[in-house]
């Protein structure tokens, strides 16, 4: 071969090389022998190797089956089957499990197999998030009794939710974030006839459009490239519950067919020509106020209307602070048990600053308050300030609720008090003042930087430096 030839075939060759590194499906071949020629970048990503790891080696000294399932590859080259759309779950060297839809046929040339090739599209994500939401009657654990609170404004919800469990009638459960509504959601299932059912729950959120589509409705084998005969989430929850999670988030096509699935009972698979009836119970729920969700195009009037049939509106934290008390220690108690601990009680200080605060992330946010402080303790028997993680300390919002001599005589050495660690005790004094200085100033930077004679840089460095939040 003349160089010029050559060096034509090793520009051809870097060309393949480049369209198979670019193409967005995988692209795997062996020889003969049952060796990697071809791996291509898509594939490394999906199985999550490197090239050195594949390449010139054995598919089997690389990559594990279950019991009873061969490589459709191997199928290929050794029984010369050409095998479509066919789903298979392996395991790299590393033990991660991956699940393609392959297209796979072997090389035949002359009459002779001298290897195969397959095509495969990464399914891996979306079977993980199918079972994650597949819950069995073990999953669904909240009860009513699970419902820490005894405000007039908690109860009043309970009691509305009490009543829903009679009827087969869709519910929409509005609250802010972390108020608890998927809470509600399962002791609405499970105070219900549909309790020994299927309760499943899909926050509409955690997937693209392209994904949820076929995850909720199902899809039919062949309707495009990799789809497989898979129910949906609908189907899959026949005769129970099916929660479906900020529902606003959901673009309005696809809004518009789930308004037409809980109308007609009926369910159509993605590529499909065949209704399929169900029996299911659709809880919805959403953190904003939803005909604000409707005023700007996020929420359909009319899937409101057919949600809404019973409406619950969790009450945020901050207006039910009489809970606080109660919540406070059902997570002792919680934390106590899983870190062997024995905390029996809260400081009366801290009990006080945590009245005073608005808890934007609502029971979430207290439980993680709870856990965090009791991740800081040693063997103490009492939750004290200097035991709250520095971060929630440091929350303007958390130091100016509180009266401000207690705050400041917090500051200074009392008797009977531990003594702080002096840098501790500096920290706490600054931000204290530049809190102050700040409010004072209406959050102007160059004028509270100019009363405390310091440079608007050193402020905001300070700023900075304490995480302090800036009122506008």
């Amino acid at each position: 071969m003349s160089k010029r030839l050559m060096e034509e075939v090793q520009q051809k060759n870097r060309i393949y090389q480049k369209i198979l590194d670019e193409i967005d499906v995988g692209v795997h071949v062996v020889n003969s022998d049952g060796k990697t020629i071809i791996y291509n970048k898509k594939m490394r990503e999906i199985e999550g190797m490197n090239i050195e790891d594949v390449l010139d080696k054995n598919l089997l000294d690389v990559f594990s089956f279950n019991k009873n399932e061969d490589s459709t590859l191997l199928e290929a080259l050794h029984k010369g089957t050409v095998i479509k759309n066919a789903k298979q779950t392996y395991f790299n060297n590393k033990r991660q499990e991956i699940t393609t839809i392959n297209h796979t046929s072997p090389i035949i040339e002359n009459h002779t197999r001298i290897g195969a090739m397959e095509i495969a599209r990464d399914v891996t994500k979306l079977e993980k998030i199918i079972r994650e939401n597949i819950l069995n009657k073990g999953d669904t654990r909240y009860t009513f009794d699970s419902i820490i609170g005894n405000s007039s404004q908690i109860k009043e919800v309970i009691t509305l939710s009490k009543r829903a469990t009679r009827t087969h009638s869709s519910v929409l459960i509005v609250g802010e974030t972390g108020t608890g509504k998927e809470l509600f959601a399962q002791s609405i299932h499970n105070g219900s006839n549909r309790s020994s059912k299927p309760f499943i729950s899909q926050n509409c959120a955690a997937l693209p459009d392209s994904l949820i589509e076929g995850l909720l409705f199902g899809t039919k084998k062949g309707a495009f490239t990799g789809s497989v005969e898979r129910p949906g989430l609908f189907e899959q929850a026949e005769g129970g519950t099916l929660l479906l999670d900020e529902i606003n988030s959901l673009n309005p096509a696809l809004q518009a067919k789930l308004l037409r699935v809980i109308q007609e009972k009926t369910v159509r698979r993605v590529g499909d020509t065949k209704d399929r009836q169900v029996d299911v119970r659709i809880i919805a729920t959403i953190n904003e106020d939803p005909i604000e969700a409707i005023s700007n195009d996020r929420l359909r009037k009319d899937l409101y209307y057919r949600l809404s049939v019973v409406s619950l509106f969790i009450p945020p934290l901050r207006e039910r602070k009489n809970d606080i008390s109660d919540l406070l220690q059902f997570f002792i108690d919680k934390y106590n048990q899983l870190f062997s601990m024995n905390v029996k009680e809260i400081d009366e200080e801290v009990l006080e600053r945590f009245l005073q605060y608005d808890w934007p992330g609502n029971v979430r946010e207290l439980e993680h308050i709870v856990e965090g402080t009791m991740n800081l303790m040693d063997q103490e028997e009492t939750i004290t300030y200097s035991h709250l993680p520095i971060q929630f300390r440091r929350k303007p919002q958390f130091q100016t609720g509180v009266n401000q001599t207690t705050e400041l005589d917090d500051l200074l050495l009392q008797k009977g008090k531990q003594i702080k660690p002096l840098d501790q005790y500096m920290e706490e004094v600054e931000t204290y003042y530049l809190n102050k200085a700040l409010q004072q100033h209406e959050y102007n930077i160059t004028k509270t930087a100019k009363a405390l004679g310091i440079s608007r840089q050193n402020l905001q460095y300070r700023i900075k430096k304490h995480n302090l939040e800036i009122v506008r």
